[in-house]
């Protein structure tokens, strides 16, 4: 979400929710190839399971350090969790 004025430009907000949603996606994705419930994500993670809710649905961004968080416990690169994301 902008936090200044000159952060409200619509074209730079529409990447950042297509990214959001595409980082979210790739969460999903690997915590189903784990056969990890958003919980057991959650408890390894140490974030918690309404932020993963929310992240997986492209409703909020993480900070780097929690992706890389959020990658050690679903056992990927980090960069795996961004590949292919413009």
């Amino acid at each position: 979400m902008p936090t200044r004025p000159s952060q409200d430009d619509p074209k730079r907000v529409k990447v950042w929710e297509k990214r959001r949603r595409a980082v979210g996606e790739r969460i999903w994705q690997f915590r189903q190839e784990n056969a990890m419930t958003l919980t057991e994500l959650s408890l390894r993670s140490g974030v918690s399971r309404n932020i993963l809710a929310d992240v997986e649905d492209g409703r909020r961004g993480l900070l780097y350090e929690r992706l890389g968080d959020i990658a050690k416990a679903l056992d990927v690169p980090m960069s795996e969790l961004l590949a292919d994301i413009e």
